[in-house]
């Protein structure tokens, strides 16, 4: 794609990046407040039958990934036109999905500046390792990256140690603010489930908390993950990387069924978001309708999608993804060309 082409593009974009306060609004009230009703409902079949509770936890953690799409959006300011706005709302709706604001806004920035580029991994992004960097790395590094990238850990396990423990720490180097809008998060979500607890018994609150906090943030792990680790991705060293191309080719198309589009506050149009980030999550289908260049991306559905699990490593040689098993086959061949070439001579 030239310079000239992606110019172009970004200019198709341009008009779906101004927010629209009243669908703003809407998206709030037709989010956190079915979020908060079915959690109430949650809690209230718990004397009727647990396997209703995890019926309405279900549903609630859709609308829990729904009112993240909107904390997402809140940290890019495009949410609504005012930056304090954003701030706030942000915030809040950190606090109902247990992230800082401030310090996730901060990380998702990087990913977003940085995505695709093999040179500048490392921060808001899913740890890859190419080829080359898992062979030549130690046997504990290997088995941590095989952990790492085992569907239990990094789906399960997952989200309990960056929603639980990673997200209460400010990273190194935090300026004063962000290290007090995460200190802010932390005693508002230790005063809020200690009101729950108090109220409802922890008991209670950990039945109803647990499988709406597991399934929303499996969900979520699994759709940055999905995004971003796909047949025919994009990621070059930094001497090549473009932004452009990383947004359309290395970010894809997540064709999801309608209620889970909807749900999902339309994060499948992955590609739009990562080419103009201040598009707003309601304008990403109508930006990606109307721009012919954008339906020619990647695309994936569910089906498909889950073929990205046997992702492993890029192969910066063929330039995609490959199995742990298809390193062990090359290398063997590698060994075997080796010996047959040291009998020859």
């Amino acid at each position: 794609m030239t310079n000239e082409k992606q110019k172009v593009l970004r200019k198709q974009v341009a008009p779906y990046e101004k927010s629209n306060t009243k669908a703003s609004v809407w998206q709030v009230i037709n989010t956190i407040v079915p979020f908060i009703i079915l959690w109430f409902l949650a809690y209230k079949s718990l004397s009727i039958s647990y396997f209703l509770t995890l019926a309405i936890a279900v549903v609630a953690a859709g609308f829990m990934v729904r009112t993240f799409i909107i904390f997402h959006d809140c940290c890019h300011h495009s949410f609504f036109k005012n930056r304090k706005a954003n701030k706030i709302l942000g915030t809040i709706t950190g606090i109902l999905t247990v992230f800082p604001y401030s310090q996730w806004a901060h990380d998702h920035s990087v990913h977003h500046a940085t995505s695709s580029n093999l040179d500048k991994r490392g921060t808001g992004d899913i740890w890859m390792l190419t080829v080359d960097e898992y062979s030549s790395a130690s046997f504990w590094a290997r088995l941590g990256y095989r952990l790492y990238r085992n569907p239990f850990v990094m789906f399960i396990l997952g989200p309990i140690y960056v929603f639980v423990i990673k997200n209460r720490f400010n990273r190194k180097g935090a300026r004063l603010k962000e290290r007090l809008n995460t200190y802010l998060t932390n005693v508002s979500l230790i005063s809020l489930t200690g009101l729950l607890c108090w109220s409802i018994g922890w008991e209670s609150f950990l039945l109803v908390e647990g499988p709406i906090f597991l399934i929303a943030g499996s969900a979520g792990i699994w759709l940055f993950y999905v995004q971003h680790t796909f047949e025919d991705s994009y990621f070059e060293e930094d001497k090549d990387w473009e932004y452009v191309k990383a947004a359309v080719e290395g970010s894809s198309y997540y064709k999801l069924p309608k209620v889970l589009q909807w749900m999902t506050g339309n994060i499948g149009y992955h590609h739009v978001h990562h080419l103009s980030p201040r598009v707003p999550n309601y304008k990403l289908e109508e930006a990606h309708d109307n721009t012919p260049p954008l339906q020619n991306v990647p695309t994936i559905t569910l089906g498909t999608s889950l073929s990205s699990l046997k992702f492993h490593l890029w192969d910066e040689e063929s330039k995609k993804f490959v199995r742990f098993k298809d390193v062990r086959i090359l290398a063997k061949i590698e060994n075997l060309i080796g010996k047959n070439e040291g009998t020859v001579r």
